[in-house]
């Protein structure tokens, strides 16, 4: 076997680890008890799309594909940071709704 075809199929392998390693990140975001642990899900999930394409380009040897992988990963920041935004607004939010309800329970035994 040559050089090349050995790094085709270790680049092959890698890809089929990714994807298992994707199928198990979706797990994790459908799964997961908590709201951050599907975020982390998610932003890994991107991250791996974004090793695909990179790999992708170095199988088809064609460099336009790393252009695609550096647009992917800015919008999976973005997504990402978005996300979070979200998330600390609607915690943000529920914390102020226990407080008014303490304040309104300690309000209403001193009366």
């Amino acid at each position: 076997m040559t050089y090349e075809g050995l790094v085709q199929i270790f680049l092959l392998v890698c890809l089929a680890g990714l994807g298992v390693l994707a199928i198990l990140c979706l797990i994790r975001v459908i799964i997961g008890p908590r709201t951050s642990g599907r975020m982390l899900g998610i932003n890994m999930i991107g991250t791996q799309v974004i090793a695909a394409i990179a790999l992708v380009s170095v199988l088809r040897g064609e460099e336009t594909f790393i252009d695609v992988g550096v647009v992917y990963a800015l919008l999976n920041f973005l997504a990402v940071v978005c996300l979070t935004k979200i998330y600390i607004g609607i915690y943000e939010h529920r914390i102020r709704k226990i407080r008014a309800a303490k304040k309104q329970s300690g309000e209403g035994r001193s009366v």
